[in-house]
């Protein structure tokens, strides 16, 4: 093989690897993600487990004049080991134990959980415990 085929095959694979190696780490990060959320309400944090929501969850788990870092420890949240992490561009699903968490990556912010503890329904939405 000449050396210009060579550095063009060897260029062209360390293309797929940068590539391959960024989306693990946006895999990654939507799994800290959700993981920073659920060990927070295990360990009774109510403020971290609320800092790892997106602002619009956060409104949502204020409801009744309860603040997020009161609430969000009433709600039941238990997560589970992570699998099944699929991203489209700023957006995010996977599961958590046996509850499925859907995530937003948001600018300066980066990736925030917009709902959890969510079950699906056939035939309909997701039914969430905390939803944006």
């Amino acid at each position: 093989m000449p050396d210009t085929a060579r550095g063009h095959a060897v260029s062209a694979l360390l293309t797929v690897a940068a590539v391959a190696a960024a989306c693990s780490v946006r895999d990654a990060g939507a799994a800290e993600a959700a993981t920073a959320l659920f060990a927070a309400v295990q360990r009774g944090d109510g403020r971290a487990a609320c800092a790892a929501l997106s602002p619009k969850a956060v409104s949502s788990v204020e409801t009744g004049g309860s603040r997020c870092p009161e609430r969000i420890l009433t709600l039941g949240l238990r997560g589970g080991p992570i699998h099944d992490v699929r991203v489209w561009g700023d957006r995010a699903r996977l599961r958590a134990g046996e509850d499925t968490v859907f995530l937003v990556r948001l600018s300066g912010l980066g990736w925030k959980v917009a709902a959890a503890g969510c079950r699906p329904r056939p035939g309909r939405p997701y039914d969430c415990d905390v939803e944006a």
